[in-house]
């Protein structure tokens, strides 16, 4: 989480809650109680950061092992330091340039960690053709260049915050794959969603370029008014309602715990576990079956 925010605030929850809001809600109650203790003994935020990082390499090193329930167990220690630290350094007045800074580099090295403990174990147990070291590579690739292609864009634009496939999308996927050995279709659904993702803020940026909504311009308030989202292109034109949800679809910037996203998290688990990982050559599980073939069987 970026460091550079604002006290937390806790959501109204009055009005009809999705899915996803209400785990958040749920959880919000005992992450509260931990970065109260940790504001109390004032702990460090970079610590905190820091130590996070660590538990990551340990989770890295059990998928190169192949312990993947344990794996899951140490990203969930791990990105517990990693979403309060951000809210520590808040609630005590902390916030830095620097923190943010750290915080971020200290995301990507995180990142990179998991996905070179996967490319480990695959490399060991390679499949051949359909190696999922390439698989994983791409998906490491992407995943680091949605968050370059947004931080280099907000240096020319107002705003890039479109694309599903964001960095706590793909922790919460990695310890789903963790858990319930789905990790192959994981990495697909982490690789399509992120070159969506890249390409989603690539033709941001190149739009409101063209449009001159560069930064400077913004700040000057001479700026053309924004491009709406429903709008495919800088030309309005008519567009069909079949093909405006196509575009919103991938063209993603619906908020966490709207309906949208909670259509949209029901897609991604309906794919990474009804999917039998057979037909996607999951070397990890290679004689699994889907939900569905398992229903069949019973």
């Amino acid at each position: 989480m970026a460091r550079l925010c604002i006290r937390t605030v806790t959501p109204d929850y009055t009005e009809a809650m999705t899915f996803t809001g209400f785990i958040g809600f749920v959880f919000n109650f005992p992450l509260r109680a931990i970065i109260w203790t940790c504001v109390k003994l004032r702990i460090s935020p970079n610590l905190l950061t820091l130590t996070g990082v660590l538990i990551n390499v340990v989770a890295a090193w059990e998928l190169a092992h192949g312990h993947f329930m344990s794996a899951g167990w140490w990203m969930v220690g791990a990105n517990l330091f990693d979403y309060i630290d951000g809210k520590v350094a808040s609630e005590r007045d902390r916030v830095t340039e620097f923190g943010a800074f750290f915080d971020s580099v200290m995301d990507r090295f995180s990142d990179i960690t998991l996905f070179i403990g996967l490319i480990a174990i695959y490399n060991e147990v390679g499949t051949g053709h359909k190696d999922y070291v390439l698989t994983t590579s791409m998906a490491m690739m992407f995943a680091i260049m949605t968050s370059y292609t947004r931080a280099r864009a907000e240096s020319l634009i107002e705003k890039c915050k479109v694309g599903f496939m964001e960095r706590p999308e793909r922790i919460v996927l990695f310890m789903i794959g963790a858990f319930t050995n789905r990790m192959a279709a994981v990495m697909w659904v982490i690789l399509v969603l992120s070159v969506i993702s890249v390409f989603d803020r690539i033709f941001l940026t190149w739009r409101d370029l063209k449009v001159g909504r560069n930064l400077e311009a913004v700040k000057a308030g001479t700026a053309p008014p924004p491009i709406p989202v429903t709008q495919p292109g800088s030309v309005k034109r008519a567009v069909t309602l079949p093909v405006r949800i196509l575009w919103r679809g991938i063209f993603w910037t619906y908020e966490r715990a709207s309906w949208q996203y909670d259509v949209m998290v029901m897609l991604i688990l309906a794919f990474v576990w009804l999917t039998p990982p057979g037909w996607l050559s999951d070397p990890m599980a290679p004689h699994g079956l889907g939900f569905l073939q398992w229903l069949a069987r019973r």
